[in-house]
C-alpha cells in the first residue's frame, strides 16, 4: 500500500517566527559586509563616482591581500556564524515540537546543504524587500546590480577561499538549485561572464513555498491540476481480490514507484490512482500530456517543473495521454526527458495505458509495476449501472439485461447515463429503457465503423416467414444473450470456460431465404447495432495482413458491443486444403487464426453462407447454433406475399397472392424484389398496385434470375407478361 503521510499539528507563527530570524541574521550580514568593504576600501568607498571608474589606489588595493580584516570584524564574522548555529539548533528544536519550517522543508525535499539555504534567503530578501535591492548594489560597487552575484553569495557565506571553492559546485546544472529549478542564474550583457559574474533570481514558485503562501507554478497552469482526494477502494466497484492486490502494493522501497495501469477508456485508471493516494493521503498532481506539448516549455523544463512540482506538494503523478508520448517516435525528446524525470522522483507515479507498455529498462533507481485492470463482471456492472442511475433506476430486470446485453466499462457507463438524462429532458421525464439503450449503442467505438458497414435494423418478430423450429432457433439466440449473467457468472460456468462464452451463429440457406433479415430482428430485439464485414476488405494476398485486419475488426468490435455479420462466409470461413505449396500453408495459417479469434470473443457473431457444404468442419464443430434457412414452401410464400406489401400501399383487389404464392416459386428475398418493382410501376401509373404490375414485376425478376416465362406458371396472365 501507498506510504500514509503523517500531517504533523504545525504552530502558524513559528515558520514566519524562523524566515524572519534567518533575514534578521542576513541583514547583519550585510551589515558585515559593508563595514569590510568600507575598511578595505577606506574612503574610496564613499567615493561618489566609485564603480565607473577605476582609480589608482583602487588597483593597490586590489594587488593587496584584500582578504585580510581587523579583529574586529573578524570577531563579528565569528559571531555571525556562531548566532547561524544557534539558528540552525532553534529550528531543529521547532521542527521536534512539530513545526514545518518552509526553508528547512525545502532544503529537506531538495537535499540541499546549509550552504544553499543562505543562498535561497540572499536571493529570496529582494522578493520581500526592495531596499535590499540597493543594499546589494552597494556592497557589489554598482548601482544597476540589484540581485546577488555568485560573487558576493561566496563572500558572504563563505569564510575561507577553499571554502568558496568548494561551494562553487552548489552553481553547476547538475547541483540541485538549479537542476530542480529553484533558482535561475542569468547575466548582465556581457558576453560569456565568468561564473561569478552571473546574477541569482530565486523563483516565484519556491518564494511563494517560503513565504507560506504556495500555489501552482504558473508556468504549468495550463494543463496541471492539484486534487485533492477523499474516496476509497471500497468506493469503486472492483473484484475484492484486486482490492487486496491494490492495498499490497509495496511501498518504503528505495526509489520512487511507477505504476502502469492499463485498461480501456473509462475503465478506472484514474478513479483507482485517487483512491489510492486517498487512502495514503497524497495529493494527486494530475498532468494532461495532450495540453502539455501543447506549451512553450521545452520537454526538460516541463519534465522538472512537474517534479518540482510534485516534491513542493508530496504528491503522485498521473500523467494522462502519456501513451502517446511512449510510443510516437517524433516524440522522442518528451519521452527521454519524462523517463529520466520519473527515474528520479522518490514518490509514485500513474501511467493510464491502453496498450502493454512494457519500461525495457527505461528505469533504473525507480520501479516499474504494470497493472490489468479487469473487466467488469455482469454482477459488477448492474452495481455501477444502480450506482450511477440512482433515483433515476429501471426496474431489476432492465438493469440486469443492460449489464448482460452491453459490455460497457464504468467510465462508458457514466457516460451513458449522462446521455440517457439528456434524450429524456427533451420528453420531461426520466430516463426510460429506449434511452438507456440508445445511449449503450452510442458509447461503441468509432473504429468499427472504418472496418464494417453498420446496418439500420429495422425488421421486427412479425417480418420474418420461417418455420416454427427455425423461428425458435433464433429466440434462443437472444436468451443466450440476456442471461449470460446469470448463467456464466451466477451459475458457475464462467469457471468452466476458458474461452468460447461468445455466441457463434450459422445461417445457411439459399439466397434470399431471411438470412440478414433473421440478424437484423436479433440485433433489434437485444438493442445491440449490428455491423456487416465487408471481407473484401480484409482478405489481402500479403502474408499476415489478413490476420491483422481481422484482429482489429474483432477488437473493435468487442469495444463497440456489436454483432459481426459475416455474409457469404464461405469465402474466408471455407475448408482449409491440402497443402501443396507455399500459398497453401499460410491459407490455412489464416483459417487456423479465424478459429482462435472466434474462441476469443465473447459477443455475438453470425455467419451466414449459401452453401454450408464448403464450410471448414473445425468451425461447424465450434458453432454455438447453426440454423437451416429452409427454401419456403407454398404456405410460407404465401404469408411473404401478404406481408410484403405495406399496408399504407394501395392494393388493388385483383392481386391473386395466392395465384402467386402457388405458381412461382420464389424465395422472400425474390418476393420482396418484386413488390417493391410493382409498387413503382404503380406509382409511374398513377394507379392502385394492380396484378398487371406484379406480373410485370415478375417477368423482370425472372429475367435476372435467367428463368423462363412460361405458360405454365403464369397461366391466365401469361399473355400479360410477353408484352
Amino acid at each position: 500500500m501507498l506510504p500514509v503521510i503523517e500531517h504533523s499539528s504545525t504552530q502558524p507563527h513559528v515558520p514566519a517566527e524562523h524566515l524572519q530570524a534567518m533575514l534578521s541574521w542576513l541583514k547583519r550580514l550585510l551589515a558585515w559586509q559593508v563595514a569590510l568593504t568600507r575598511e578595505t576600501y577606506g574612503a574610496l568607498a564613499d567615493d561618489t563616482y566609485r564603480g565607473l571608474y577605476i582609480p589608482d589606489a583602487e588597483v593597490d588595493i586590489l594587488c593587496s591581500h584584500w582578504s585580510s580584516m581587523s579583529p574586529e570584524l573578524a570577531a563579528a564574522r565569528g559571531e555571525l556564524a556562531e548566532e547561524r548555529r544557534a539558528l540552525e539548533q532553534q529550528a531543529l528544536q521547532a521542527e521536534r515540537g512539530g513545526a514545518v519550517l518552509p526553508l528547512r522543508r525545502i532544503a529537506r525535499l531538495f537535499g540541499l546543504s546549509s550552504f544553499e539555504q543562505d543562498v535561497l534567503l540572499l536571493a529570496l530578501a529582494p522578493e520581500i524587500d526592495l531596499r535590499y535591492e540597493r543594499l546589494y548594489g552597494y556592497i557589489q560597487d554598482d548601482v544597476t546590480k540589484k540581485r546577488p552575484s555568485i560573487d558576493l553569495a561566496l563572500r558572504l557565506l563563505c569564510g575561507t577561499p577553499d571554502e568558496w571553492i568548494w561551494a562553487r559546485a552548489a552553481f553547476m546544472a547538475s547541483a540541485p538549485l538549479l537542476h530542480h529549478r529553484l533558482i535561475q542564474l542569468f547575466e548582465d550583457g556581457q558576453r560569456q561572464p565568468a561564473l561569478l559574474a552571473r546574477f541569482i533570481k530565486i523563483d516565484d514558485r519556491i518564494v511563494a513555498e517560503l513565504l507560506g503562501q504556495p500555489v501552482l507554478d504558473p508556468a504549468l497552469q495550463s494543463f496541471t491540476a492539484l486534487q485533492r482526494l477523499t474516496r476509497s477502494l471500497d468506493d469503486l466497484v472492483l473484484p475484492a481480490e484486486f482490492v487486496a492486490r491494490l492495498r499490497q502494493i509495496p511501498a518504503g522501497a528505495e526509489g520512487g514507484l511507477v505504476l502502469g495501469l492499463q485498461g480501456s477508456y473509462g475503465s478506472g485508471r484514474k478513479a483507482i490512482a485517487e483512491a489510492l493516494c486517498a487512502e495514503a493521503g497524497l495529493p494527486l498532481l494530475y498532468v494532461a500530456m495532450d495540453k502539455a506539448l501543447e506549451s512553450d516549455l521545452s520537454p526538460v523544463e516541463m519534465a522538472q517543473r512537474v517534479l518540482r512540482e510534485a516534491i513542493l506538494d508530496g504528491a503522485a503523478i498521473f500523467l494522462e495521454g502519456i501513451e502517446q508520448v511512449l510510443i510516437a517516435d517524433e516524440l522522442r525528446a518528451w519521452r527521454h526527458a519524462i523517463l529520466a524525470a520519473l527515474d528520479e522522483y522518490q514518490g509514485y507515479t500513474f501511467l493510464p495505458l491502453d496498450g502493454s507498455w512494457e519500461a525495457r529498462g527505461a528505469f533504473k533507481r525507480s520501479s516499474y509495476l504494470r497493472l490489468d485492470l479487469p473487466t467488469p463482471s455482469y454482477s459488477e456492472r448492474e452495481q455501477i449501472w444502480r450506482l450511477q442511475l440512482g433515483a433515476d433506476a429501471p426496474d431489476e430486470v432492465v438493469l440486469q439485461q443492460l449489464a448482460s446485453t452491453f459490455r460497457l466499462s464504468g467510465g462508458q457507463i457514466g457516460d451513458a447515463v449522462a446521455m440517457a438524462r439528456a434524450l429524456a429532458r427533451w420528453r420531461g421525464g426520466k430516463p426510460g429503457p429506449g434511452d438507456l439503450y440508445s445511449a449503450c449503442r452510442a458509447q461503441s467505438s468509432g473504429r468499427l465503423n472504418s472496418l464494417a458497414h453498420k446496418i439500420n435494423s429495422t425488421y421486427c418478430w412479425d417480418d420474418i416467414v420461417l418455420p416454427p423450429d427455425q423461428i425458435n432457433q433464433l429466440r434462443e439466440i437472444c436468451i443466450q444473450v440476456r442471461h449470460r449473467r446469470t448463467v456464466l457468472e451466477r451459475w458457475g460456468f464462467d469457471r468452466r470456460l476458458a474461452m468460447g462464452k461468445g455466441v457463434n451463429v450459422l445461417f445457411a440457406g439459399p439466397s434470399g431465404t431471411g438470412k440478414t433479415m433473421a440478424a437484423e430482428i436479433i440485433a433489434t430485439d437485444l438493442g445491440l447495432e449490428l455491423y456487416k464485414v465487408d471481407l473484401s476488405t480484409l482478405v489481402s494476398k500479403y502474408i499476415g495482413e489478413t490476420e491483422k485486419n481481422l484482429d482489429r475488426v474483432f477488437t473493435a468490435a468487442r469495444e463497440a458491443n456489436a454483432i459481426l455479420f459475416f455474409d457469404e462466409a464461405d469465402s474466408i470461413f471455407g475448408k482449409r486444403s491440402e497443402v501443396k505449396d507455399a500459398h497453401d500453408r499460410y491459407a490455412n495459417i489464416e483459417v487456423g487464426y479465424l478459429l482462435q479469434k472466434m474462441e476469443e470473443y465473447d459477443g455475438v457473431v453470425i455467419l451466414a453462407t449459401n452453401l454450408r457444404k464448403n464450410m471448414d468442419d473445425a468451425f461447424v464443430r465450434r458453432l454455438h447454433v447453426a440454423i437451416e434457412f429452409p427454401f419456403p414452401e407454398e404456405a410460407d410464400r404465401l404469408r411473404i406475399w401478404r406481408k410484403v406489401f405495406p399496408e399504407e400501399a394501395p392494393l388493388a383487389e385483383d392481386v391473386d397472392t395466392e395465384f402467386l404464392a402457388r405458381q412461382f416459386k420464389l424465395a422472400g428475398g425474390n418476393i420482396r424484389n418484386i413488390a417493391l418493382l410493382a409498387a413503382f410501376l404503380a406509382a409511374e401509373d398513377g394507379n392502385v398496385i394492380q396484378m398487371a404490375h406484379v406480373v410485370r414485376a415478375i417477368k423482370r425478376e425472372y429475367q435476372k434470375l435467367g428463368k423462363l416465362v412460361t405458360e405454365s406458371e403464369f397461366g391466365p396472365f401469361f399473355a400479360l407478361a410477353r408484352k
